[in-house]
Parts: C-alpha cells; sequence; structure tokens
C-alpha cells in the first residue's frame, strides 16, 4: 500500500476536525473541503507536525487518500472474517468482512518474522473497536503495514490500543484515552479526539 503525499499526515478529515482535551497529534493534520478545526490547543501538535486547512498540499493528500482506499478495496482473494475479530491471531494478508467488524479483546497480528509483512483489512460498512480492546504485533509485525479500509466510519473505544491505518469513506471518532499508532484518516466527513495519543509508525 502506498499512501503517498497522505502518508504525511496523522490525521485527514473532510467536513470537521474536534478535539476535546491534551490530545497528542505527532503528523500532520489536514481539513479539505471542510474549515473547521477546534480543540487545537488544547490538543497538541508535535513538532514538526502543523495543520493544513484547504491548501493545495491537503488537496493532494486527499486524492492520494482516495487512490490509496481504492486501491485496498481493490485487493482480490482475501480470506473472510466474521464480524467479531476479538481473540484472533491473523498472519499477514488481505482479509475481507461481509458487513460491519467489532473488535473486543485483543487481536494479535503474527509476522511470521518478516519485516515486510502486510495486512489489509475490507470492511464494507463500520469498524468498532471496544473499551480497552488492543491490537499486539509480534513476530516482526509493523503497525506501517496494517491497513483498515472501512466503507463507512469508524468509532474506537475508550482507552483501546490500536495499531495501523484507518481509511474511512466517512468519520473516525476516536474516544477518551486512546493510542493510536496509525494514521486516522476520513475521506468525506469528521474526525473526533478526546484526549488521544495519535502518533505515526
Amino acid at each position: 500500500m502506498n499512501l503517498k503525499s497522505a502518508a504525511n499526515f496523522a490525521i485527514l478529515a473532510g467536513s470537521t476536525v474536534t478535539n476535546t482535551g491534551p490530545t497528542k497529534v505527532q503528523g500532520h493534520l489536514g481539513l479539505s473541503p471542510g474549515s473547521a478545526v477546534t480543540g487545537f490547543p488544547s490538543g497538541v501538535m508535535v513538532p514538526p507536525s502543523s495543520i493544513h486547512i484547504s491548501n493545495a498540499t491537503v488537496d493532494q493528500a486527499k486524492i492520494d487518500l482516495t487512490a490509496a482506499f481504492k486501491d485496498a478495496a481493490n485487493r482480490s482473494g482475501g480470506t473472510s472474517i466474521a464480524g467479531e475479530i476479538g481473540g484472533l491471531t491473523l498472519i499477514p494478508g488481505v482479509y475481507s468482512a461481509s458487513s460491519s467488524v467489532k473488535l473486543t479483546g485483543t487481536l494479535t497480528l503474527n509476522g511470521n518474522g518478516c519485516a515486510d509483512a502486510v495486512w489489509i483489512f475490507q470492511i464494507p460498512t463500520t469498524l468498532t473497536t471496544a473499551s480497552r480492546s488492543k491490537i499486539v504485533l509480534i513476530n516482526g509485525a509493523k503497525a506501517a503495514n496494517v491497513f483498515w479500509m472501512v466503507g463507512s466510519s469508524a468509532t474506537l473505544g475508550t482507552y483501546a490500543i490500536f495499531k495501523g491505518d484507518i481509511m474511512a469513506a466517512k468519520s473516525i471518532t476516536v474516544t477518551t484515552g486512546v493510542d493510536v499508532e496509525g494514521r486516522v484518516l476520513a475521506q468525506n466527513a469528521a474526525v473526533t479526539l478526546d484526549t488521544d495519543n495519535i502518533h505515526m509508525p
């Protein structure tokens, strides 16, 4: 997966970005075509991160995000996964759900000793993680190689530990106290944050 210029952004949104509390963001924040970014400060952009609102830089990033989303969606031959992925250990590959996906408890991604191992999750509707759920990476798995293609919206539950880049067609809500090693990339709607830690891998 190649995010191109979108890889420079920890957060992308289409309509608004709203933050509550001392969220920390490591990576650029971009919004287009919307214009309302609220809650920074008290949210903190870790230098050299910056905020881009409806400028050429974020517009190109949104174009590249759309291309990456389509690339992920069009990957064929995926292994079917059920609606609940908590408790699973998954090796590298493409995983396809028939509808919404929920993560309760722990999802383990096993790289089998390969530093280039890639996971692509194709979720046609919503992704929801439960409170205090977590994704664990073992045997060489890297958050930079985990991609979540979400056809609707994603919601990360309180104090969850999440790995990988979320590419959602609509909105992404990151509730209180979540740690995201990855990117929060919403194509068309809002990103909502609350006292979170968003850091690119």
